[in-house]
């Protein structure tokens, strides 16, 4: 199958390149296929961190990774709840964006293969929005001075239509149109903007027609009981994730934060390039503490592209007041890489928020960041 498919495997072309190779999900799951594993993997870290991208991606081949989309949508189905469907659409989604981006990045690169790379006109076309974003045209060079190679715009322009289909207001005040610069019909918008409209349409496709009913159809009653384990134990995890919740800790205190939290804080403000797993950690830890989006960049010194990227996440996270998208567990953290420094207290705790709430609630009066923050 076409590499590209393993990176997008919402594609139309990967669907048809599924029904043409006439590997039924029935078929794969009776003969205990690698992409049933890996289907399981996709939906779990979907749950667990907000990404489909397996932890070993050596260990799979192109046609697993085609293969494990449907079978992932088959799980989702079975769990059948709103949390599971809602969870796996935006972890498919944020992981088509990041990849996005990056192929994106590298259209410059002469080196790049073509096959494995999708291009920004290839996603606009995927989605019909072909004639819905257009780029800024960038100002002409100074007299004398040669451009350094292509670059992605800075600016797009997006047709108004388009515009209020993909965007949603709950995203922030910056997304309503009283705060974007309208002209002609459409609406302008950066590149990051952009991105996040495009993951939105991804997010939309995915999250089609799920939950579908499995039971029932030609050999679904075959696939639900082969596959009645992983489902049972992916409930399990989701239950046992959701319950987390949010502190009922009012006082954000960095210095109490747990080591795991303190070291990707402190990475974020030195301006390393978290990976999603991490990012999500994170993220989901500050919001259950109830900061809102400017906070947490605040917190992070982040700005720019990276500030835009945080502050969507944080204000998708606390759209859903935290209980759908809590902070990983310890158990989670450990398995990311992203557990460090463990101290005593971490002994006795199983997530997180809970080693944050025991902290703050011995220490007593504190000072939070945000009043230390008020007095500059």
């Amino acid at each position: 199958m076409d590499p590209l498919y393993a990176r997008y495997p919402f594609f139309e072309g990967a669907r048809e390149a599924v029904r043409e190779a006439e590997l039924s999900p029935a078929a794969l799951v009776r003969a205990g296929a690698p992409a049933v594993e890996r289907g399981r993997e996709r939906v779990e870290r979907a749950l667990m961190a907000g990404t489909v991208a397996s932890e070993e991606p050596r260990r799979w081949d192109d046609d697993t990774e085609v293969l494990s989309y449907p079978i992932a949508r088959i799980l989702v189905s079975l769990i059948d709840t709103p949390a599971a469907v809602e969870k796996y659409a935006f972890a498919e989604a944020a992981t088509a964006r990041e990849r996005f981006d990056a192929d994106f990045a590298a259209a410059a690169d002469p080196g790049t293969t073509r096959r494995t790379r999708a291009s920004l006109t290839d996603v606009l076309r995927e989605f019909d929005l072909a004639d819905a974003i257009r780029p800024e045209r960038e100002a002409p060079s100074e007299p004398g001075r040669r451009r350094s190679g292509r670059r992605d715009p800075t600016h797009y322009w997006v047709r108004l239509g388009s515009y209020l289909d993909l965007a949603d207001a709950e995203w922030g005040e910056r997304w309503r149109l009283v705060n974007r610069e309208v002209a002609a019909g459409e609406v302008r918008v950066t590149a990051d903007d952009r991105s996040r409209l495009l993951e939105a349409a991804v997010e939309r496709r995915v999250a089609a027609g799920l939950p579908f009913e499995v039971r029932g159809s030609e050999g679904g009653d075959a696939i639900a009981e082969a596959l009645a384990p992983a489902v049972a134990d992916l409930r399990e995890l989701l239950n046992d994730h959701d319950a987390t919740g949010r502190t009922s800790v009012e006082a954000v205190v960095p210095a109490l934060f747990p080591p795991c939290m303190r070291g990707l804080v402190q990475r974020a403000r030195d301006g390393d390039d978290l990976p999603t797993t991490a990012t999500f950690s994170l993220t989901s830890f500050l919001v259950a503490l109830g900061m809102d989006a400017a906070e947490v960049t605040t917190l992070l010194d982040a700005d720019g592209e990276v500030a835009d990227r945080i502050e969507t996440r944080a204000e998708y996270l606390a759209e859903r007041d935290g209980t759908q998208y809590p902070p990983p567990s310890c158990a989670t953290m450990k398995a990311y890489g992203d557990c460090v420094d463990p101290d005593e207290r971490c002994e006795t705790i199983s997530d997180p928020l809970s080693y944050y709430t025991d902290a703050v609630r011995e220490a007593g009066d504190v000072r939070g960041w945000r009043e230390a923050t008020g007095d500059g």
